[in-house]
């Protein structure tokens, strides 16, 4: 590039130079140079134009979640898919949305407790166990939770014994409480005799006898502990208005008086409790054995024949004095009552057997005589 000399003035410049020079200078100094602005880069507004719509974004992200209930419904459980959740006594909206949202069942807690509040069901929501479908509202949740669990019921018959009951209590609750679990729980009245103070002469047998014979309701929630407290507090209700008063005056406990109403129940209809009870408090008083077929029955578990009859064992009353060591099964309250009150009667001999019409009758004898011509 060639050199170019910076242009100078001549040493000697002339004077129209000069003032054209000056005039230049004047003019620049006056120019208004504020309005020149810099050229800029675009980045920056886009950037910040990116960053205010990611804002926005989120917001209306969030305001759709809690509107809906959830953050996706993606995340939430899936229709046709189910979630159990347990409510333990006095656990609050809180820590029950917890729960739900650890099921995927709500989207948040707040979704929850914010209906919670809105339905005023603070203190309404039950506990227990629940089975909740994906896809259920929040609304039918807590709908669900102040309901309380949904109730089946089952029915224990009179006369029955705990193999039955238990039994009884697996079919009815499709095996949450096996049959089992139920024998194990009943198993030791020991266990449950600070609560039940009628138990006490029982010690550690099982509780054949208590559980008294009434329709129960089960819950999701029901174990087979809170059955046979259901049972027990039953057989409390049922037994409080009943004076033992007869029973112990023939040297008999409460505990007595139950093995020989189960007794009574087995070998009687309910037109013959009373005069029933009257034969066995009889044979009692007379050092008789009881000579009952029930008692071989429930060990033997059939109509007992000759053989059993022989067999020795604590239930077999044809081989045992007194009464056998527990009950045989769950007397009807009817049954209690015939031991509290019994007839008054000298027989000290029955059987029974349908006539020639089919129906049942009793036929009671003072004395072995009379009882064998009867019988023939």
């Amino acid at each position: 590039m060639p050199f170019r000399k910076n242009a100078t003035y001549s040493q000697r410049p002339s004077h129209a130079a000069r003032a054209a020079h000056a005039k230049g200078e004047r003019m620049f100094r006056n120019y208004d140079t504020t309005a020149i602005q810099p050229k800029r880069s675009p980045v920056p507004a886009v950037a910040a134009l990116v960053a205010v719509v990611a804002v926005l974004a989120v917001v209306i992200y969030l305001v759709a979640s809690f509107v809906t209930g959830g953050f996706s419904d993606s995340k939430l459980l899936p229709e046709g898919e189910t979630a159990t959740i347990v409510v333990s006594e006095g656990e609050g909206a809180q820590a029950i949305g917890q729960s739900l949202s650890d099921a995927r069942l709500v989207g948040s807690v707040s979704a929850f407790t914010d209906r919670v509040n809105a339905l005023n069901a603070g203190s309404s929501l039950k506990p227990g166990t629940y089975e909740i479908a994906g896809g259920t509202s929040v609304d039918d949740i807590v709908n669900m939770l102040v309901a309380g669990p949904k109730e089946t019921t089952f029915t224990i018959p009179e006369g029955s014994t705990l193999k039955n009951t238990a039994d009884i209590i697996e079919n009815s609750t499709g095996g949450v409480v096996t049959a089992a679990d139920f024998v194990k729980a009943a198993s030791d009245a020991s266990a449950y005799a600070s609560d039940y103070p009628f138990l006490k002469d029982a010690g550690s047998k099982s509780l054949e006898g208590f559980l008294f014979p009434k329709t129960y309701a089960f819950t999701s929630s029901s174990t087979a502990d809170s059955l046979v407290r259901a049972m027990l507090d039953q057989f409390g209700t049922e037994t409080a208005g009943l004076d033992f008063s007869y029973p112990q005056s023939k040297g008999l406990s409460v505990y007595d008086a139950l093995k020989l109403a189960s007794i009574v129940e087995k070998e009687s209809d309910a037109d013959h409790r009373a005069t029933v009870a009257s034969v066995f408090y009889n044979r009692l008083a007379g050092n008789m054995r009881l000579q009952s077929d029930a008692t071989v029955a429930y060990f033997v578990g059939h109509d007992p024949t000759a053989a059993d009859v022989a067999t020795p064992d604590p239930y077999n009353t044809y081989t045992i004095d007194g009464l056998t060591p527990t009950p045989i099964c769950a007397p009807s309250i009817e049954s209690l009552a015939a031991v509290c009150s019994p007839e008054e009667t000298s027989y000290l001999y029955f059987y029974f057997a349908k006539d020639d019409s089919g129906v049942m009758q009793y036929y009671f004898s003072e004395t072995y005589e009379q009882h064998e011509a009867t019988y023939a």
